[in-house]
């Protein structure tokens, strides 16, 4: 009995697994995927605050930012339990359009890039992501971990000494918690009895309330008052574009990662319209807008266990309820407590793998060097997105490169019936790497009056190759010799014939 292969649009293929339905009807599932948001929802506030601080927006914009775009997101995302929220990429790409044109361009920035991602997505963006090679992704992995770590370290320079023993306290309890039970998430219990230490003993140190205001209202609808001219546009659409499409790539590539890590598929069309409808229900709340948050996400797959989109509804609903009514309890939170949750997760996040000398030592040098671009780029211009784009140009570059050395020419003079023929053999991938120096590589003067090149070991790419050939052909024809193309496949061939003669290269 033979199995076809799944079709990658096969619903089947994106079926989660627990569902939602699953999860509701369990206990143990649902206290899970609860006690997940809670711990997600505690660490989102600090850094939507900072994040706030970036765009150049009051505190509270990032907070109901990232309330409203996990609820969104829970019902119209593709990756089930990914966690998207405000985000400093995002909020470095739009910057300066809140502090040169103030926020009713801001609001129409977001909503404008909304729109945007969800045209991307009908356009099929998301099948983009099969071009982007697994150093690039090792490279995006580590790079972001690195990231994740290093935001840490403002909260670890030139603060309380106290600081230190109790985020050693937290990095105790996440290290060890795991071994005992798995019950309640690690990352909760630092987070609480790390808190209850600094409380009990007075201890002064940094909090969440130190980090700026939290909002004491719900958010209301708003409507950017800004004229729908072309001007309006040229403002505004650079910034959107840009917001969307590095919005759209981080977003696409956390869902991969997190394919990766719980062993799933997920539906990266759906998750890039599911972005951009999150992003324009975020604008008309007067949110900033966001996408996925990778920190955050690993704290909720990796470290707490959700499986559903359950934990990414609730990590909204609580961050609501938090900074809303139990803003006085939040604001007394160690922010050495979500430190240690969150050096946990950089520590988690980075493929150790990837570094060991054994593996280093099997990898083509090559593929070393992508990672190390990507992580380098990253780390240089704080956006993963610049880092991964440049990523997989140099992996392109380096291919390219590659493929070129893999073309050889064989020459072997026979002869058949009484006539002297040169017979070549033509092997590799020929494209505008490789047949630059294909011209070179025949021996013109000394060949017979009669030629023939064998192509059944190679294929034709593009046009600089078929250029290539037609100028093989114009060098022989001006000796008077006979020259033959034998053995290309059908699509070489097919290819061959529509543009031989055409590119100017005889005459």
């Amino acid at each position: 009995m033979s199995i076809a292969p799944s079709s990658t649009d096969d619903p089947a293929r994106y079926r989660p697994d627990p569902s939602v339905l699953t999860a509701l009807r369990s206990p143990r599932l649902l206290t899970r995927e609860a006690l997940a948001g809670l711990v997600v929802a505690l660490a989102l506030i600090p850094e939507a605050i900072s994040f706030s601080i970036i765009a150049g927006v009051d505190p509270k914009v990032g907070l109901f930012s990232s309330f409203i775009m996990a609820v969104t997101i829970a019902f119209v995302g593709g990756r089930p339990a990914m966690i998207t929220a405000a985000t400093g990429a995002v909020a470095l790409v739009i910057a300066p359009v809140s502090r040169e044109y103030g926020m009713e361009y801001f609001i129409a920035t977001v909503i404008l890039a909304g729109l945007l991602q969800i045209v991307l997505a009908v356009c099929g963006v998301a099948k983009l992501m099969r071009f982007i090679p697994r150093s690039v992704m090792v490279g995006f992995v580590n790079a972001l971990a690195i990231l994740v770590f290093s935001a840490q370290l403002p909260q670890l320079i030139d603060v309380p000494w106290a600081v230190y023993p109790l985020v050693a306290l937290g990095l105790l309890i996440l290290i060890a918690m795991p071994r005992l039970t798995r019950i309640v998430p690690a990352p909760l219990v630092s987070v609480v009895l790390v808190t209850a230490v600094a409380l009990v003993f007075a201890i002064q140190v940094p909090n969440v309330g130190d980090q700026g205001e939290l909002p004491r209202s719900l958010p209301e609808l708003f409507v950017p008052n800004v004229p729908l001219t072309w001007e309006t546009l040229t403002i505004i659409g650079p910034y959107a574009l840009a917001m969307a499409l590095v919005g759209l790539m981080e977003s696409l590539l956390t869902a991969k990662l997190i394919d990766d890590v719980t062993d799933t598929h997920s539906n990266k069309t759906r998750e890039s319209w599911g972005q951009g409808v999150a992003n324009i229900v975020s604008g008309f709340f007067g949110g900033m807008g966001g996408c996925a948050v990778i920190g955050q996400t690993m704290i909720n797959v990796k470290a707490s266990g959700a499986r559903t989109r359950i934990s990414t509804f609730l990590a909204g609903a609580f961050l609501l309820i938090l900074i809303v009514l139990l803003g006085d309890i939040v604001a007394v939170i160690p922010m050495a407590a979500l430190v240690a949750v969150m050096i946990m997760v950089s520590i988690g996040t980075f493929d150790w793998h990837s570094v060991s000398p054994a593996t280093l030592r099997r990898l083509p040098k090559s593929e070393t060097a992508v990672m190390i671009i990507t992580v380098a780029v990253v780390l240089a211009t704080h956006n993963l997105a610049i880092g991964v784009i440049v990523g997989v140009l140099a992996a392109a570059i380096m291919f390219v490169r590659r493929v070129a050395r893999l073309v050889s020419v064989q020459r072997e003079v026979t002869v058949e019936s009484g006539e002297t023929v040169a017979r070549y053999t033509v092997s590799g991938q020929l494209l505008f790497a490789s047949s630059n120096d294909l011209t070179t590589l025949f021996e013109y003067a000394n060949d017979p009056e009669r030629v023939v090149i064998d192509f059944s070991r190679a294929h034709v790419w593009d046009a600089s190759t078929v250029a290539a050939l037609d100028a093989i052909q114009t060098k022989y024809r001006q000796r008077g010799i006979s020259v033959e193309f034998i053995g290309m496949n059908a699509e070489s061939a097919a290819f061959h014939t529509r543009l031989s003669g055409e590119l100017g290269t005889e005459g």
